[in-house]
Formats: C-alpha cells, sequence, structure tokens
C-alpha cells in the first residue's frame, strides 16, 4: 500500500494531533486580489506540507508556507488536521485561481515508459510496483514533458475528491512528488556541465536520480531510518551505475545543511558533493534569501507542471 494508506487506523484524538507552521514567506508584490492570475502548489506528505503562490505572468514565487504534522497515527488523523488547516487558511479555500498543482509525497507510485503507457492499464502498472486498494485510492497519472516517462501514481480516494471539489473554477492537476523532482532534475542538467548524480534529501526519504544526454538513466526513493542510511542507498546506486565514489561528483538538494554534522559526513564517503540551486524556471525576490537555495526543490519544481 502506499505510505499514507499504511497507517493503522485508531479513534481520532483531535486535542493530540496538530500542524506547525516552520516558515512563511510573502513576496510585496502578492496581490491577493490577483488570484486568477496566480498558481497554486500544494505539496503533501505523511509528516508535512508544502504551500506556494506563483505569478503566472512572470513566474515568479509570491508566497511559500512549510508545515509540518505532530501526533499523527492514522490517515483519518491526517484528513482531520488538513481540513482543519484548510478551514482556517487565509488562501486554501480560495476558488478562483488561474490554475492549482496538487503533488503528493507517498511511494506508492510506477515509472512507465511513455511509448508504453496506456491509460486503460494504470491499475496494472501500478501492481508492480505496489499493492492497491480500488475502493479507498485513486489510481492517476501524469506525463513529463522532458523525459519519456509517465509516472502512474494512487491518492486515496477521499482526498482526490475532496482537493477537486474545492476548485470548481480553476484547473485542477494533480502529480506525485517523482514526478515534480524527475522534471526538475533534467530542467535543472540542460544547462549544468557534467553528469552528477543529483539527490533529495526529503523528510525520512531519499530520492536519486540520474540524467546523462538529457535522458533520464535513473530514478528512486528510499525510506530512511537512520543516518546512515542515506550513504548505503547513495553508495549502492553508485556502484550499480559504475560512478567512481572519490571522483563522481553527487548534488545534493533538501533538508539538509551547508555546515550541518550530516554534511560533513556525506563529505568523509563522498568527497565531490556540491549543493544545488534553485530552478532557473522561478524568480525569487529578495525576502526569500532567507531560505537556502537547495530547499524546496521539489516544491518549486511542480510548476513546470501548469494546467
Amino acid at each position: 500500500m502506499g505510505i499514507i494508506a499504511r497507517y493503522i487506523i485508531k479513534p481520532l484524538q483531535a486535542t493530540s494531533v496538530n500542524y506547525k507552521l516552520i516558515r512563511k514567506i510573502k513576496d510585496d508584490k502578492f496581490d491577493a486580489e490577483e488570484l486568477d492570475q496566480y498558481t497554486l502548489l500544494t505539496q503533501l506528505g505523511v509528516r508535512d506540507l508544502q504551500v506556494a503562490v506563483v505569478d503566472s505572468a512572470d513566474n515568479r514565487l509570491l508566497f511559500f508556507e512549510d508545515y509540518i504534522f505532530n501526533g499523527l497515527n492514522s490517515y483519518d488523523e491526517l484528513m482531520v488536521v488538513l481540513r482543519s488547516l484548510y478551514d482556517s487558511h487565509e488562501l486554501l479555500m480560495a476558488g478562483f485561481w488561474k490554475g492549482v498543482i496538487f503533488s503528493i509525497k507517498n511511494n506508492h507510485l510506477v515509472q512507465v515508459p511513455d511509448s508504453l503507457f496506456v491509460q486503460a492499464a494504470a491499475d496494472e502498472y501500478l501492481r508492480f510496483n505496489a499493492q492497491s486498494d480500488g475502493e479507498k485510492e485513486e489510481t492517476l497519472f501524469c506525463r513529463h514533458h522532458l523525459s519519456d516517462a509517465v509516472t502512474v501514481f494512487a491518492i486515496p480516494r477521499e482526498l482526490h475528491g475532496w482537493i477537486g471539489s474545492l476548485y470548481p473554477n480553476s484547473a485542477v492537476r494533480f502529480i506525485h512528488q517523482s514526478a515534480s523532482l524527475i522534471e526538475g532534475v533534467l530542467n535543472y542538467a540542460r544547462s549544468y556541465e557534467g553528469t552528477p548524480l543529483f539527490v533529495y534529501v526529503d523528510r525520512f526519504k531519499l530520492h536519486i536520480v540520474f540524467v546523462k544526454n538529457n535522458t533520464l538513466v535513473y530514478y528512486n526513493q528510499f525510506v530512511i531510518n537512520q543516518f546512515a542510511d542515506y550513504l548505503k542507498y547513495i553508495m549502492l546506486v553508485m556502484k550499480g551505475l559504475n560512478l567512481d565514489q572519490s571522483t563522481s561528483q553527487v548534488m545534493l538538494w533538501g533538508y539538509i545543511g551547508k555546515n550541518s554534522p550530516h554534511y560533513h559526513e556525506f563529505y568523509k564517503y563522498i568527497h565531490n558533493v556540491v549543493f544545488g540551486e534553485r530552478p532557473a524556471h522561478l524568480k525569487f525576490g529578495y525576502m526569500f534569501d532567507e531560505v537556502q537555495e537547495h530547499h524546496f526543490f521539489d516544491l518549486y519544481s511542480m510548476n513546470l507542471f501548469k494546467p
């Protein structure tokens, strides 16, 4: 099952579950009267939610929030917290966006070559990589623009229906985190010299992408239980791709500080480590300088899938 669906169902305890706003940034150019010119990006994981607003006219990031969830023990509790957050939010219930892109972060997905993809067989593709609950989950897909790939993924049916119902006047598109990462890396690699191993460090998860000659060669995600797992999986993938651990470059994005103990641990074993930059397709005002450039690459890359 997908990572959300694997929760053990327990009685709801609304007082013990909560969300916390970690960071919020609003550009001075944001205008609440211009929502019909903006694209809303929302990305949901088991433990977190990110929100962003992009001006469709000039691809400028105007609004950003990062939330974490505490004390969740079931999918039902996640929905209680999510509905509460949306109900009290200044923007998420607005219904007149130019476009809405909603991304799910889970391990219930499969990548299929576009040349082999048949929409009617989406459920069968998904069963190659994950068990599916047709009664509770909706099987969706999104085509990539820059690779010969289609991401087939599952999303809880209740969540899919609820999000869709919130924006009847907007174009709504559902994607998977893996799709935005792959598309973002391919877009980034087109103007980058060299062929590094691209690594995205998420909260309790690791994503690895390898691109050669503007072609997707490898993608996978790994659940992380302890820091040693990051190194184990990176070195395992490097070996499988015949990349030299001492000389091959590894580019990092995600939740890892440039001067953190974890970064220095990476450097002990993988000497040629660099941090990735923000994607060039978005513009950022000075107020976003407080966010490190290698953070939230998956969220930013969602805008490449405009409805």
